[in-house]
């Protein structure tokens, strides 16, 4: 089964609103606001849910920081719980990526900052997409952008956003809050839950795998906050929870494989209904499951 990214899109709100919310279009479904809730972790730094991937916080003397944005009618609600926490105001804006649950919000935000922080390949495709799906006039779009790396320091705070290659897409970038010792995954980090891997737009799950542990060891005793978590999970935790996920990747390309070098065909490889060792994931079917993931592995695999 081939998921395309506005199936994801629509997924992924419904996953974290809740089975109250029917499927309805992207501007209809974002006038019904769920639940939110605000979460302090350490060092000025926190989380925000609602609907959609989890938006990361930073507030100190000088300012606020966000991390993604969600859609626009909780991005609202975060901003308004950012300016009462912060009397200086919220300084920046900073996107993971360019799916719509993690910069549907950027409008929000974009009145009330000074700029709006991008890897350079997020944004380039969050204009291809939004373009392709005809809700460019509605975006926010990044006015800094940068390769590899980027710093800026607010307080006593240093953060940093650093791209690692393609994993859930082709300009996945994480975000540190160096002294608070916590870890932006945006949805490089999905936790009990099995993920959306977006091929159409660059995403490698052989990176992927690379890149998990490659951050783990960089920061051994950070707070991490995940893009998404199985319903009952925290969208928080440590390089043990990154480490598992690279292995349920791992596991992914290894059953992929396998499947192929004994000719099976994708029906075959993908009629499994649960990774050894990863029992207890869970999708949004039918759109997100271990078959899609697993479809995604075969085609990555097979890629001419």
């Amino acid at each position: 089964m081939i998921i395309t990214r506005r199936q994801f899109l629509g997924s992924s709100a419904l996953a974290i609103a809740g089975p109250s919310i029917v499927r309805l279009p992207f501007f209809a479904r974002a006038q019904q606001v769920p639940a939110t809730a605000f979460e302090e972790l350490r060092g000025g730094a926190g989380i925000f849910t609602g609907q959609g991937g989890t938006i990361g916080w930073l507030v100190t003397p000088d300012g606020a920081i966000a991390i993604d944005s969600q859609f626009l009618a909780t991005a609202q609600v975060c901003v308004d719980g950012l300016k009462q926490r912060s009397p200086k105001g919220i300084q920046m804006l900073i996107n993971t990526h360019h799916h719509s649950d993690h910069v549907g919000g950027n409008q929000a935000f974009r009145p009330v900052v000074e700029k709006i922080v991008q890897q350079e390949r997020c944004a380039a495709l969050h204009k291809k997409t939004t373009e392709q799906d005809g809700t460019a006039a509605q975006q926010a779009f990044a006015d800094t952008t940068f390769g590899e790396s980027w710093s800026t320091s607010i307080a006593k705070e240093k953060v940093w956003a650093k791209y690692y290659g393609p994993g859930h897409t082709g300009g996945d970038a994480i975000i540190i809050f160096e002294k608070a010792n916590v870890v932006h995954m945006g949805d490089l980090m999905f936790h009990g839950r099995h993920p959306f891997i977006d091929r159409p737009n660059g995403a490698s799950i052989q990176n992927w795998a690379k890149v998990l542990p490659k951050i783990a060891d960089a920061h051994k005793d950070a707070t991490f906050i995940f893009g998404h978590s199985k319903q009952g999970l925290p969208m928080t935790g440590t390089r043990t929870q990154l480490l598992k996920f690279r292995d349920y990747l791992s596991a992914l390309l290894d059953h992929a494989q396998k499947g192929i070098r004994a000719k099976q065909s994708l029906e075959e490889i993908t009629k499994i209904t649960a990774l050894p060792g990863f029992e207890d994931y869970t999708g949004n079917p039918p759109r997100i499951t271990l078959a899609t993931s697993l479809t995604a592995a075969y085609e990555e695999l097979t890629a001419k």
